[in-house]
């Protein structure tokens, strides 16, 4: 009985933890909803007025039209989408062949791609920088897509440990069967690791839907420019307008949010199964 009691108390006091420290992680999402609808006058009241008196509704309103937004939308929608197909594309092909597959310098090779993930992105952002630009891809949103197409190593090192996973005896079945290797990744093993794809496709597109440092460097024309540049631009004109920066960083944040809400479930069984804590 008393064991019984132990567990009861130590799993409700886990849940009132989590709920308690997810509590504190919202905090800067609501105050950041409710100063995008609040007059100037209550975004420095003391105490924080949490519930806008009155809502302001116009601040999206006028916010979209100091930038425009929907052109930075359709060219962040756009890069993300690609870069998105890129890296789910890829990323498992090249998996698949690192955990299943036996060729001469596999593990070296995947030796080179795991050191890659330890060299920090601005020791190679000038390299890169350079090579789009004698491609003459400098000024166009190329050098934000193409490189999902070549294989991202961290997700390459994810769904690899997600294959190994799967037992050999489904490939050996298959070939019994007379399917070839490519038929074996594509109708066996890549629906296995949907969770895993999911969560790759989840990651990838966080990371190009929030990008900021890469459209900044290869983006020239604002016409191409991103939500994030967008943002950036706006902070400089209208950076004192507390309420049409939270408006316009309320917009941008919700697709990533929603998109997260309504896969977090695939989105942690992917990462729960590749063994990624």
């Amino acid at each position: 009985m008393d064991g019984t009691i132990k567990k009861k108390f130590s799993r409700y006091s886990a849940h009132i933890v989590l709920i308690v420290a997810s509590f504190i992680f919202m905090i800067p999402f609501i105050w950041m909803v409710s100063t995008s609808l609040k007059p100037l006058t209550q975004v420095f009241t003391f105490p924080p007025e949490w519930i806008p008196k009155p809502v302001k509704w116009s601040n999206y309103i006028d916010a979209m039209s100091y930038i425009p937004f929907f052109t930075y939308l359709k060219n962040t929608v756009i890069i993300t989408i690609l870069s998105t197909v890129g890296a789910v594309v890829s990323c498992p092909l090249v998996a698949y062949s690192f955990a299943k597959l036996k060729w001469p310098g596999r593990n070296i090779l995947f030796i080179i791609t795991i050191g890659v993930m330890m060299i920090p992105g601005q020791v190679t952002m000038i390299p890169l920088f350079l090579l789009f630009e004698k491609l003459g891809m400098v000024g166009t949103p190329l050098p934000l897509v193409i490189p999902a197409f070549f294989g991202v190593p961290f997700y390459i090192f994810l769904l690899r440990q997600f294959f190994m996973g799967l037992p050999d005896s489904l490939r050996e079945a298959a070939k019994i069967d007379g399917a070839g290797e490519f038929r074996i990744y594509w109708q066996i093993m890549l629906p296995l690791a949907k969770p895993a794809v999911l969560a790759v496709g989840l990651f990838q597109f966080m990371a190009s839907w929030t990008d900021f440092l890469g459209p900044l460097l290869y983006l020239t024309d604002s016409i191409q420019y991103t939500l994030s540049l967008g943002l950036q631009q706006f902070q400089s004109q209208k950076g004192s307008e507390w309420g049409l920066m939270m408006a316009v960083s309320t917009m941008m944040t919700l697709p990533v949010i929603i998109l997260f809400f309504f896969l977090q479930k695939t989105f942690i069984r992917g990462i729960t199964f590749t063994g990624i804590k």
